[in-house]
């Protein structure tokens, strides 16, 4: 299969095109700058830029899928730049793709394209899964309404809008400041702890794309989470049964909403997500509950 990836120097993309590459898939990374200095090399992968492609889309030509993993870190204070640049990012990936797919003759079998659990806006008591109505109620939600309006746009055989959640993994992501506390001897509930938690390992969340690419059954929305999510209480004390800290050294929401501003809401709002149609699909987990992916995480188990 002939691959390509947006964002695929990414923390995610970098997983994902390695996992093709063992399966000896041809890979093009597409980015910004092409390929950097001391940028990896091996059989089957290639590099391109936007605007190469923009003035040559034959490059991509007979593309059997597209996978979009492109976009800014919302890792970041949320200042009014910070937040354009969030959501342009996304706007101007979705429409570059789908410029490309317009370009070329034989359009991509299917195309994927990252969203964020955020769809669903943030509840203490909802359920949600891919057939739950989206809801607007802070910055990443509307981000991910507009992100997704954006995809539709994309010609291709079948669309899959990949709403991730967070993706959990011991050298790369959020999860290693996330864990610091606990092993610091510092961890405890953030804010009222009843929030909610949509995560998912790295390596299903790899996976789950090669899934998605290869089912043919698969397409709208998916949810990238675990089947079973977790308020911030319980996910914090998963923590400590892995590294064997404590979970006592509570954080209040208003310390948190001072240090951090709007970004505040990333730890303290949340949904509760499932991923029932990946599942219907016949999908299996490797990591289903927190303890399992943690006691991985902390390397006490394989």
């Amino acid at each position: 299969m002939q691959v390509a990836v947006a964002g695929g120097t990414g923390f995610i993309g970098k997983a994902v095109v390695n996992a093709l590459l063992a399966r000896n898939d041809e890979v093009w990374i597409i980015s910004r700058t092409g390929r950097a200095q001391g940028s990896p090399t091996a059989k089957g992968l290639h590099y391109a830029t936007w605007s190469e492609l923009a003035e040559h889309p034959s490059k991509l030509e007979g593309i059997h899928a597209i996978i979009n993993l492109a976009g800014e870190s919302i890792g970041q204070r949320w200042t009014s730049g910070a937040k354009k640049r969030v959501l342009d990012s996304r706007l101007q990936a979705a429409g570059r793709i789908a410029r490309l797919a317009a370009s070329l003759r034989s359009k991509p079998e299917v195309v994927i394209n990252a969203s964020g659990i955020s769809a669903y806006g943030s509840s203490y008591t909802q359920t949600f899964d891919e057939w739950s109505p989206m809801a607007v109620t802070d910055f990443l939600s509307d981000v991910v309404k507009q992100w997704e309006a954006a995809a539709n746009a994309i010609e291709a055989e079948r669309l899959v809008k990949l709403r991730v959640g967070l993706v959990m993994d011991a050298k790369g992501g959020a999860f290693p400041m996330m864990a610091l506390p606990h092993k610091l001897f510092g961890g405890g509930p953030l804010g009222g702890g009843k929030q909610w938690l949509s995560w998912i390992h790295l390596e299903d969340m790899v996976r789950l794309i090669l899934f998605c690419l290869d089912n043919r059954e698969v397409r709208g929305p998916v949810n990238g989470s675990a089947p079973e999510p977790v308020t911030n209480d319980q996910f914090g004390r998963a923590l400590g049964r892995a590294y064997g800290r404590p979970h006592w050294f509570p954080v209040p929401a208003f310390l948190l909403k001072t240090v951090l501003g709007e970004m505040s809401s990333l730890l303290l709002d949340g949904q509760r997500a499932v991923p029932r149609k990946s599942l219907e699909l016949g999908f299996q987990f490797r990591y289903n509950d927190i303890d399992s992916a943690l006691q991985q995480l902390a390397g006490k188990r394989k």
